[in-house]
């Protein structure tokens, strides 16, 4: 592989506990380190620190599973990516992939129960290295899959799978792209390479789109318990499935131990010989 910054992770991986629905908020469990304020360029510190919030972007249910795709993130910039899944409609969640720094995830496509693709990007400082998390067991793990072979500026504005193999994505490059800032690529192998088959100043649309959603699934922000709430249309009405707190603690640098208490003192004189 010709880069790796979006497969970064925490220098030594926290292991992630599965979170139990018990009626509940949900509180994701994030520890900010040094390196973490390091590589984004925070300017955190221990009397001012920078609070630290979840976002949810997306979800998907297969059967009784279901995807939530997102980020953590500061006021100014993105710590981490996210995914979380239940296979047991919402009573139990737990994390298939590691989080990649400065990442996010978002769009969810399965093409049927047991192939599926994630569109996701590093979105810090500026959106670039697109790439998919695919899977092949119904989301029970997960592999990255760059869209380049190198790093490069830009971010998946739309994908979608016609077959195990058969795909196609926009790239949006951003303003200032000198080719065109909408790129549209094909792939006849699953994504292994990526042809690009036009370049245009505007939007590019396409003929098949992963990106509207599972119709009786939806994800809510609750203002008054400030959380996401995952909801499932059943009959006439919406029912809470899961919910999760948006605010994750805080990110500062760790307190420097204290000093034992006779570290600074002059050390006694050894008593003479008799």
């Amino acid at each position: 592989m010709a880069w790796t910054a979006a497969a970064q992770t925490a220098d030594q991986p926290i292991e992630k506990p599965v979170l139990t629905n018990n009626g509940k908020l949900l509180l994701v469990d994030y520890h900010c380190t040094g390196d973490d304020i390091h590589a984004t360029g925070l300017s955190c510190t221990v009397e001012d620190p920078c609070p630290v919030f979840l976002e949810l972007d997306w979800v998907e249910a297969v059967g009784n599973r279901i995807f939530l795709t997102g980020n953590i993130h500061t006021s100014t910039t993105t710590l981490a990516s996210i995914l979380l899944a239940s296979e047991d409609a919402g009573k139990t969640w737990r994390e298939p992939f590691d989080r990649m720094r400065a990442a996010g995830l978002d769009r969810i496509q399965f093409i049927d129960f047991e192939n599926g693709w994630i569109s996701g990007a590093v979105l810090h400082p500026l959106p670039r290295d697109p790439f998919l998390l695919v899977t092949s067991d119904g989301g029970q793990n997960w592999r990255m899959q760059p869209v380049f072979g190198e790093p490069q500026f830009g971010s998946i504005a739309q994908f979608s799978f016609s077959s195990h193999a058969d795909g196609a994505m926009v790239i949006d490059r951003g303003r200032g792209s000198e080719t065109g800032r909408y790129e549209l690529y094909e792939t006849p192998n699953a994504g292994e390479t990526w042809m690009l088959r036009q370049s245009n100043d505007k939007p590019i649309q396409m003929k098949r789109v992963s990106g509207t959603g599972n119709a009786d699934w939806r994800l809510r922000a609750e203002a008054v318990t400030k959380a996401y709430r995952v909801e499932h249309h059943m009959g006439d009405a919406w029912h809470s499935v899961a919910a999760f707190l948006v605010s994750l603690g805080a990110c500062k640098p760790p307190e420097a131990p204290l000093p034992p208490p006779d570290a600074g003192a002059p050390e006694k004189p050894a008593p003479p010989r008799r």
